[in-house]
């Protein structure tokens, strides 16, 4: 059977369609359900975890009484459940294995699903689909994502890098290419395979603003899907930015960037 890829809901006194693949997870408070959204969003409505349960389908877990979350978007699961987005949810321990089951089934089923048609194979056809990077004054890679046995990603091989990647890490291109991030730095920050499997396997454009202990930079990182199994990735030397405000509207552009409410959409 087919399952629906959206849901209606009332939220607000306004009818709401959201892509079911854009849910976390819904938690129940007293009667009214809080769906949570990837992009910070929560939208209230008044449907009880049954009916959701039926709406949402199988690929959401029910890891407490009030409380469904979607298998995709779970990263660990340990004494709690810590998705992708950095939120970690209380779960009924005797579910543990469920929960684990259901994460591992669809986390295969994505990975199964990447196809090799349309992807290079040697580094000159990289370099060719890549063409237009190779002289930017930023660094890019294309990498490739690595999962263990148990569907988790663990590392990652650069596929395509241009020379200000090089030059952001310290390392020759030559070197780099066609080796993976963690037999080049031994000192690999989990951090960044969060990120990357979160574009690499749900298509998400995300934006990492951290410190970069492997070659002592802080670094600005945006990554988005490219390749089934592969992610983009344009990484800047925080140090190297300049920030201008160039017009009255800059204050507010960066409360909208930064999701700080203005008196505009209070």
């Amino acid at each position: 059977m087919k399952e629906s890829k959206y849901i209606t809901i009332i939220s607000n006194g306004k009818k709401i369609v959201l892509g079911i693949s854009t849910i976390l997870y819904v938690v129940m408070i007293k009667k009214v359900a809080e769906i949570h959204v990837s992009g910070g969003k929560i939208f209230e409505t008044r449907m009880t975890i049954s009916q959701l349960e039926k709406e949402l389908g199988e690929g959401f877990i029910k890891i407490n009484r009030g409380c469904l979350v979607s298998a995709i978007a779970i990263h660990e699961i340990t004494d709690k459940i810590i998705l992708n987005n950095g939120e970690s949810l209380i779960y009924t321990i005797r579910k543990k294995n469920l929960i684990i089951e259901q994460f591992r089934l669809n986390q295969r089923n994505i990975i199964n699903s990447f196809a090799k048609d349309g992807i290079p194979v040697t580094v000159e056809e990289y370099r060719k689909h890549y063409i237009s990077f190779e002289n930017m004054p930023f660094a890019f890679t294309d990498i490739e994502m690595i999962f263990d046995e148990e569907h988790h990603a663990v590392d990652w091989i650069f596929r395509y890098g241009n020379l200000a990647l090089a030059k952001l890490e310290k390392t020759p291109l030559e070197n780099l290419i066609g080796s993976s991030f963690g037999s080049l730095f031994k000192n690999m920050d989990q951090k960044w395979l969060q990120s990357y499997e979160r574009a690499t396997l749900y298509g998400e454009t995300l934006e990492i603003i951290d410190y970069s202990p492997e070659i002592d930079t802080y670094l600005k990182v945006i990554c988005f899907p490219t390749f089934k199994g592969h992610c983009g990735c344009i990484l800047f030397d925080i140090s190297d930015i300049k920030y201008t405000r160039n017009s009255n509207d800059a204050e507010r552009a960066l409360q909208l960037y930064f999701g700080i409410p203005t008196d505009e959409n209070e």
